[in-house]
This record gives C-alpha cells, sequence and structure tokens, in this order.
C-alpha cells in the first residue's frame, strides 16, 4: 500500500503538466471561436495594400531576390507562381518557412508553422497572426509543439495516467472495502 501511494503521487507530479495541457487544448478544441475571440486582436484588412502610398510592383524573378535577401545564405524553394489571399503573388520556400510576395503591391507575408507576419514593401510590421489552433491541436495531440519525439512523449504520458488513475481507484476503493469488511466480522462476532 505504501508503495502504491508513493507511485500515486509521483506519478501524479509528473502527469500534472500534461493534465493542464490536455485540459486548456481540449478546452480549445470544444470553445474554439471564444477562445480565438480572447486570444486574437482584429486583424490587418489586406484590401489597405490597394490603396498603399507607395507600392511596390515586383517580377516573379524580383520577389526571388527579395527572398534570397530576407534569408542570406539560405537555400531557396520557388513554388509555382499562385495567389496568396485573393492576390498574385510568388512563394517561396526557405528553411521551413513560407516567403510569399504579393507581386503587384510588394507587401510579403513570412509564414511558419504557427504564425504569420504581414509586411508593408518597406519592411514595417502590419500584422502579427499567431495559428493558436495548430498550436493547441499539437500540444493535444503530441504533448509538445514539434515533432522530434513523435507521439512517444503523449504516449508514455498516457500510459502514465491511466496507471495515476488505477491507483488512484486503489487506493480510494482499499480503506472502503477493509472498513466493510471489519463491520462484517464485527457483526459476525457480536451475532
Amino acid at each position: 500500500m505504501r508503495f502504491l501511494k508513493t507511485m500515486h503521487g509521483w506519478l501524479g507530479v509528473v502527469v500534472l503538466p500534461w493534465v493542464l495541457i490536455i485540459g486548456l487544448t481540449g478546452l480549445y478544441l470544444n470553445h474554439e471561436r471564444l477562445v480565438n475571440g480572447l486570444l486574437d486582436g482584429e486583424g490587418y484588412d489586406e484590401a489597405q495594400f490597394d490603396a498603399w502610398p507607395d507600392p511596390t510592383p515586383l517580377t516573379r524573378n524580383d520577389a526571388l531576390a527579395f527572398a534570397q535577401g530576407l534569408f542570406p545564405g539560405q537555400e531557396v524553394s520557388v513554388t509555382e507562381e499562385t495567389s496568396y489571399h485573393d492576390r498574385a503573388a510568388a512563394l517561396f520556400e526557405v528553411a521551413g518557412t513560407e516567403v510569399i510576395v504579393a507581386l503587384a503591391t510588394g507587401h510579403y507575408w513570412i509564414k511558419s508553422d504557427f504564425r504569420r507576419v504581414t509586411y508593408a514593401p518597406d519592411g514595417q510590421v502590419l500584422e502579427t497572426k499567431v495559428y493558436w489552433g495548430t498550436i493547441f491541436k499539437r500540444l493535444h495531440v503530441r504533448g509538445w509543439l514539434t515533432s522530434t519525439f513523435g507521439t512517444w512523449l503523449s504516449d508514455i504520458t498516457a500510459a502514465a495516467m491511466v496507471l495515476f488513475g488505477l491507483s488512484g481507484i486503489v487506493l480510494f476503493l482499499m480503506p472502503r472495502l477493509r472498513r466493510l469488511r471489519n463491520r462484517r466480522q464485527r457483526k459476525a462476532v457480536a451475532a
């Protein structure tokens, strides 16, 4: 019984951070709009690009040179010309990050798994958008943001939570069953 109490206590300490993470991320998954409303700002209206006082139109080659200038020494992968947010754009990948350039105005976005930053042609930050959904879903599934541990961390935590729950049930039931058995023995002796 002493071993069970010690194990239960330490399992509780070990799994507590992931219990909190699972609880908070589960709240997000059930009430995404509410949580996003609390976490996100108003956002930036990209229609303002069209009325920008000093647009810098770029060709696809200019956009490639610009992306290479943002990440000097990094290999820039060119993807097919596309549109982004209903704008003609050039899309590039650099070290796990996307650089998206609006060809008509020179505005650009730098986008990673967890956030997108919108820039004016002169480099001024116009908006930073955090992808809370991606963050919370990864934390909920993996227990961690990166895939460094794969799902091992969450699998170990799940097994620890099962042991924690089972040991808690045993610790809850054992004294009650012992009292019940003692009452029955006392009744049998008295009778």
